[in-house]
């Protein structure tokens, strides 16, 4: 594990694109991902239109081996540098209960993209996981209509988006002619994630359709099913918008995504915990749930989909 030095804060705040970084008189807020994945890169372009607007610093952290032990470190250095609050997604929430009361206990603690309901968070922005899950049982369906065996592949299913994506799609599945043989777990491996395919293939050669329900899955499985040589011949279905996934869906490789809209947990994030910072409660609903819709992603939506995320993120 990688412990991450207040010197490294120093360096991510005056990297944030949030006003001048290093030490000021500014707010100071932080965002904590679960993992190193290209998906974070748009949430954190949502931090920084947030942090311009409102003119305040935030500290963009990464696990970089995306371990609940590395995210414990984070949270309690960021406590230390003197953050006014913190927005994070938890690995494993049910584990990480006391360090997420422990942080709350001192500053604003905000839930993104997976939630700790057991936990004192004041709030959880991001996705409704299992309508999320839900709507790729859909897609599922309908890139299946005559049934067939698929797997799921995610980095663990100790967090709750996982959880839930997961009970969504056996729910959104039940009473059809398609199984659900499996869930192979990664740890956020993404050679590891690629393997898992390529087994899945070779122990399986009857699967239908490969499901990853974390954002590198989705490179990972076109991967793997491009090296068993099944391109087009196995369906993939998956979450999120990395550069590969959107290339395969276009391509025809991929069946679709479904889409959640990290950019929005960036700027929500940084904008509620400002608000905090200031006294101001007013956005908080009464279930202490923020919720941005997914979006399902096909070859026919593929291209305006991905102008408008090349406009947020500014890249060409």
């Amino acid at each position: 594990m990688r412990t991450v030095g207040i010197g490294l804060l120093v360096t991510a705040v005056a990297v944030s694109g949030c006003g001048g970084g290093g030490v000021s008189d500014k707010t100071t807020v932080a965002f904590v991902t679960n993992n190193a994945s290209d998906f974070w890169k748009i949430a954190q372009a949502g931090t920084e239109k947030a942090a311009r607007e409102l003119d305040c610093e935030v500290i963009f952290r990464i696990p970089p081996q995306g371990t609940a032990q590395e995210q414990q470190q984070i949270v309690r250095d960021l406590i230390t540098w003197g953050v006014s609050g913190i927005a994070i997604s938890p690995i494993d929430p049910e584990n990480q209960t006391a360090i997420l009361n422990e942080a709350a206990a001192q500053v604003n603690l905000v839930t993104q993209d997976s939630d700790a309901p057991d936990s004192a968070r004041v709030c959880y922005i991001g996705t409704d996981n299992y309508q999320a899950g839900m709507a790729a049982g859909e897609l599922i369906k309908k890139t299946l209509p005559q049934g067939g065996d698929i797997m799921l592949f995610v980095g663990t299913l100790d967090a709750q988006n996982a959880q839930d994506r997961k009970r969504g799609i056996e729910d959104a599945l039940e009473g059809t002619n398609i199984r659900i043989l499996d869930t192979r777990t990664d740890e956020t491996d993404r050679m590891k994630a690629k393997a898992n395919a390529q087994d899945a293939l070779t122990t399986h050669p009857q699967l239908a359709c490969l499901v990853g329900l974390w954002s590198y899955n989705g490179p990972a499985i076109l991967s793997g099913v491009r090296a068993a040589g099944k391109l087009n011949e196995v369906q993939i279905v998956c979450f999120d918008e990395e550069t590969e996934t959107l290339q395969g869906v276009k391509d025809g490789h991929i069946a679709g995504t479904i889409v959640q809209q990290p950019f929005e947990f960036g700027y929500q994030s940084v904008k509620l915990l400002y608000e905090l910072a200031h006294g101001d409660h007013a956005r908080i609903p009464d279930d202490q749930r923020i919720i941005v819709p997914v979006r399902t992603i096909t070859q026919e939506s593929v291209d305006e989909f991905w102008a408008q995320l090349k406009e947020q993120t500014g890249t060409s």
